[in-house]
């Protein structure tokens, strides 16, 4: 018989052997699913051939036609990312050494810093359950919930027992079942991690590793969220678990209640947790594996500039019941300097010559609309720039 068949063996005898066969079963099967996948007879080890194959004559193709170049750049994400994707889906021992590792032995190890326990935090809070459990079993004997203390008959729903029962069932969902459900979670993510470190290879897949990571993550923390908030609750369950029992030996209805208040309160802390936990590991960007898509980047930022513009626009919308004169800009002229150095009229004379106007004002028209700047001209070539102002003042063209 196998350590882990003596583990299962005794699992029901309370909450710490339960954890500890389910993390030994937990192990042995990723072990097992990683030796089927990429082992010595793999059933993907061809898969993996072909995937590495596709991976090179690609970045070969891109070579060809220019769109890649050999350089320190170019090759060092490539090898590294080519490097890291065969050394943890072809050995078990590199898998193990870290993702197995850091999955499972880094949330506990943070957990015991946390609430200052010496060893795994996680089954000192399983024996501390149990402790609870064996005290609430122990006033619950026969004789002790038959609610004669309260007031109540036996036969009525709410009587100090059965509130009593139902605050440890509570409890135990909202400790050991998020414990056991987390632990195996994060083995099924950690059996099929292989798979998905082989799909960080291309970019149309490295979806999916970023999404496996985030689930590896959150399924990780979870049961270092429930053992450092299940800490502060047992604290407050150990002086109601003790005044369970009643001076006439019965099931103290105050401290019943207090039970079934606490235990519901512990489920909604970690139904929040749940939450918190998604929360924070959906706004990862996994390394750089899992970035914005720039479509819809574009689209957003489209989007915010024709709201800008819409917003802007609304104050000038008064300005269209005004008259077509104030909404009409007035053009500032300056004469043009003739040969004799006198300064030509704007409008033409009757004596066959003629005079040419050149704008170089625009005044701003009446109600405060703004007008284009002057850089959008037509006119804008080199003698244009260098050509001297006009020292004559300058006077109004009507139209």
């Amino acid at each position: 018989m196998s350590a882990c068949e003596q583990l299962s063996a005794n699992a029901a005898a309370g909450v710490a052997p339960a954890l500890r066969a389910v993390d030994c079963l937990a192990s042995e099967t990723t072990a097992a699913a990683f030796g089927r996948l990429f082992g010595g007879d793999g059933a993907l080890v061809p898969a993996l051939t072909i995937l590495l194959t596709l991976y090179i004559a690609f970045f070969a193709v891109s070579l060809l036609t220019g769109r890649s170049r050999i350089g320190i750049s170019a090759l060092t994400p490539r090898m590294m990312t080519l490097g890291l994707v065969l050394t943890f889906a072809t050995s078990w021992v590199a898998y193990q050494s870290v993702v197995w590792n850091l999955a499972i032995g880094a949330p506990d190890q943070i957990a015991s810093v946390l609430t200052g326990a010496k060893g795994s935090a996680t089954q000192i809070f399983a024996d501390r359950i149990d402790m609870i459990f064996a005290a609430i079993a122990e006033v619950a004997q026969p004789g002790a919930t038959n609610g004669e203390s309260s007031g109540q008959g036996a036969g009525s729903s709410f009587t100090p027992g059965n509130l009593m029962w139902l605050g440890a069932l509570l409890l135990l969902l909202g400790t050991v079942g998020v414990l056991v459900t987390a632990r195996i979670a994060l083995a099924v993510l950690l059996a099929v991690g292989p798979v998905f470190v082989v799909f960080a290879l291309f970019g149309g897949t490295r979806g999916l590793t970023a999404g496996w990571l985030r689930g590896v993550v959150l399924t990780a923390v979870t049961p270092l969220f429930v053992v450092t908030g299940g800490g502060i609750v047992m604290e407050l369950l150990i002086p109601i678990v003790a005044a369970l029992r009643s001076a006439e030996g019965g099931v103290d209805g105050r401290a019943a209640l207090a039970l079934f208040m606490i235990a519901a309160v512990h489920v909604a802390l970690m139904a929040m947790v749940l939450k918190v936990a998604g929360s924070v590991v959906s706004g990862w960007q996994v390394f750089g594996l899992a970035k914005a898509d720039p479509a819809e980047s574009n689209d957003a930022a489209v989007a915010a500039a024709a709201s800008a513009g819409a917003a802007a626009a609304a104050p000038a919308q008064p300005l269209a019941s005004s008259s077509a004169s104030a909404r009409r800009p007035a053009l500032v002229a300056a004469p043009v300097m003739t040969a004799d150095g006198a300064a030509a009229p704007a409008s033409t004379s009757g004596h066959g010559r003629t005079s040419r106007t050149v704008v170089n004002q625009i005044a701003a028209p009446a109600g405060g609309a703004v007008l284009p700047p002057l850089s959008n001209r037509r006119a804008r070539g080199i003698g244009s720039r260098f050509r001297s102002q006009p020292s004559n003042p300058v006077r109004e063209m009507i139209r």
